[in-house]
């Protein structure tokens, strides 16, 4: 696969109507805004999670495009997967079967780095401690947890059981080449790989890194009564008489233009393996995510431009602020009313109009 030789930064237009873009769960799933300004904001993680949705779609865990943080993944073992491919013995885990309530005891006592708990499909619980966990630390840490001595017996025991050893340095890096070449979110956007849990797979600096999104112009947020014409339980039937209603909330934006900044580095690039085909698949995913990532809650989301400055060299030619400055996105000539949709607003690129989806501009 071709390596990248060029900079490039870019700016990324979408829109919302009559939807909650990125509902903030700290305030009740209410849209994201700048408390100062009012401004909407949609967040770096939200966009880059479409993209990730979007490449599993449509690689369908094809080599070498498989994500690595996908919705109820479990991380640690595709690090194990990893050092299992590279041939790499690193030992074995603990693990041992325990009282059900001994998890709860634990993690209200608190639950050391590199132990974890695992329940099969007749639910029974097992203890885990991972085969590179830090096994002196473990030690430590259990002496001053207040569990009982029976609890503490299956600590010790399932860390006799176990065979340990920590993944040396050149293994280590042998396992972050092989996430890199697999995973293309993680040759994409980096990852932090150096779990407590599993083989130390170290860290990557992604060679592409997005802004939040921020509104042009402040938002205004909605709020909705809905009316589900049924109950969940047969008591809340019998409390309504057999009228079985549930009410509930909804937030909406009726309207927001947002506005996106992102940087794609050449070097990084050359070192996590990313490609000119995987920043193809990158621009395709900007243009086509919304499309496939409909839900009631969103309402009308829509890719609308995407500017991208292509440098001529590796380093790049100018600043990416410069070349974002000379992007302006501001309300058409009718300001009296409220914007409610993107014929409201003019971009312009030095005082060109920009009409097609995707623009790119040599630099």
């Amino acid at each position: 696969m071709d390596s990248l030789q060029k900079r490039y930064d870019f700016v990324y237009l979408f829109d919302v109507k009559d939807g909650n873009p990125n509902g903030d769960p700290d305030a009740g799933n209410l849209p994201r805004i700048d408390a100062e300004t009012n401004d909407g904001i949609v967040t770096d993680v939200c966009l880059k999670r479409k993209v990730r949705n979007y490449v599993h779609m449509i690689k369908a865990e094809q080599p070498n495009f498989d994500i690595y943080v996908k919705e109820k993944a479990i991380l640690g073992h595709f690090h194990v997967k990893a050092f299992n491919e590279l041939g790499i013995a690193l030992g074995q885990d603990a693990r041992i079967l325990v009282e059900a309530d001994f998890q709860e005891a634990l993690e209200a006592a608190g639950i050391p780095d590199g132990v974890s708990f695992e329940e099969d499909n007749d639910n029974n619980q097992f203890l885990v401690i991972a085969s590179d966990a830090d096994i002196q630390e473990i030690k430590k840490q259990v002496k001053e947890l207040n569990l009982s001595k029976q609890f503490k017996k299956n600590i010790s025991d399932a860390l006799k059981s176990g065979k340990f050893r920590k993944p040396t340095a050149e293994e280590s890096s042998r396992g972050r080449e092989w996430m890199c070449k697999h995973f293309y979110d993680i040759r994409t956007f980096g990852a932090v790989m150096s779990l407590k849990s599993a083989p130390n797979c170290g860290q990557v600096r992604g060679p592409i890194q997005l802004t939040f999104a921020r509104s042009v112009g402040p938002v205004f947020t909605a709020e909705h009564s809905i009316t589900r014409m049924a109950v969940a339980t047969e008591r809340e039937a019998q409390k309504q008489s057999g009228d079985n209603r549930t009410m509930g909330r909804k937030f909406t934006i009726p309207y927001g233009l947002y506005r996106a900044h992102g940087f794609i580095s050449a070097p990084l690039a050359n070192q996590t393996g990313f490609s000119q085909e995987d920043l193809d698949l990158f621009w395709e995913a900007l243009e086509n995510m919304f499309d496939h990532d409909r839900s009631a809650a969103r309402g009308l989301m829509s890719a609308r431009h995407l500017i991208i400055f292509e440098h001529g060299s590796l380093m790049g030619n100018k600043s990416a602020q410069k070349l974002f400055d000379r992007v302006s996105v501001k309300r058409g000539d009718d300001k009296e009313t409220p914007a409610r949709d993107f014929g409201d607003f003019k971009v312009k690129l030095d005082e060109k109009e920009l009409s097609e989806f995707k623009t790119v501009v040599q630099v």
